[in-house]
C-alpha cells in the first residue's frame, strides 16, 4: 500500500489542504491520504493557537466522508518538536509493510537539501511536490539522491491559508466554504480565533 502523508499544523485545516491531498491521492496513484497534524512544527516560530487536541479534532471532522483519507495522531501522541526522520522510523516501525510519501508544496520542495537528517529521510520515503501555477520549481540543483525522490504533480491555484482564516475569524467575518462546514460550526462552538 503507497499512503500519502499530508503533515501540517492545520490550524485550522481548510479546504485548500483537502484540495492539495485529493489532487496528490490522483496524480501520484497513492491508496490513502494520512492527515496528520504536527506537535510542534520546527519550522514555524509561532505555536499554534489552538490546541494540538482541538487540532486534531478538527482534522478528524475534516477527514469525514473521503473513504481515502485517515486522520493519524502519531506526532501528536509523540509530543515534543514534530521532525520528519523521527516520524518516519516511527510509521516504517508500527507499518512496516507500508510504502510512504510526503505531501508537501513547492515552496517546501525547494528547502529539502536543508531538511534535518534529509540523507536519511530520502532512503526511506518519497516525497510528492506540489506544484502551483506560476511558481517556478527547479530540482536539478538537488543531489541525485534527493531528486529522485522527488516526485512533482500539478495542483490548482487555491489561495487560502490558516493564517488569512484566523485573521477573518478574529474579525468576526464569515470563513464558510473556506473550511468544511464541520469545522466551521466546530470553531464556532469552541470560538476558535475569536479576537
Amino acid at each position: 500500500m503507497l499512503v500519502g502523508i499530508m503533515g501540517g499544523t492545520f490550524d485550522p485545516i481548510h479546504t485548500g489542504h483537502l484540495i492539495a491531498a485529493e489532487r496528490a491521492r490522483v496524480e501520484a496513484g497513492l491508496d490513502e491520504i494520512w492527515l496528520m497534524p504536527a506537535n510542534v512544527p520546527p519550522h514555524k516560530s509561532n505555536a499554534p493557537k489552538a490546541t494540538s487536541q482541538q487540532r486534531w479534532e478538527m482534522v478528524c471532522l475534516a477527514a469525514e466522508g473521503n473513504p481515502f483519507f485517515r486522520p493519524i495522531d502519531i506526532e501528536i501522541t509523540k509530543g515534543g518538536v514534530s521532525y520528519s526522520i523521527d516520524t518516519i522510523e516511527l510509521l516504517r516501525k508500527e507499518y512496516p509493510t507500508t510504502e510512504f510519501a510526503y505531501i508537501i508544496g513547492a515552496d517546501m520542495v525547494q528547502y529539502l537539501p536543508q531538511w534535518h537528517r534529509i540523507d536519511d529521510i530520502v532512503r526511506h520515503i518519497r516525497f510528492i511536490g506540489l506544484a502551483r501555477p506560476g511558481y517556478e520549481l527547479d530540482i536539478a540543483h538537488m543531489s541525485a539522491n534527493i531528486r529522485s525522490q522527488v516526485t512533482i504533480v500539478p495542483m490548482p491555484l487555491v489561495e487560502i491559508s490558516s493564517t488569512a482564516i484566523r485573521q477573518e475569524r478574529g474579525q468576526k467575518r464569515s470563513v464558510r466554504y473556506l473550511v468544511p462546514e464541520v469545522v466551521n460550526g466546530y470553531m464556532e462552538v469552541n470560538q476558535l480565533y475569536e479576537a
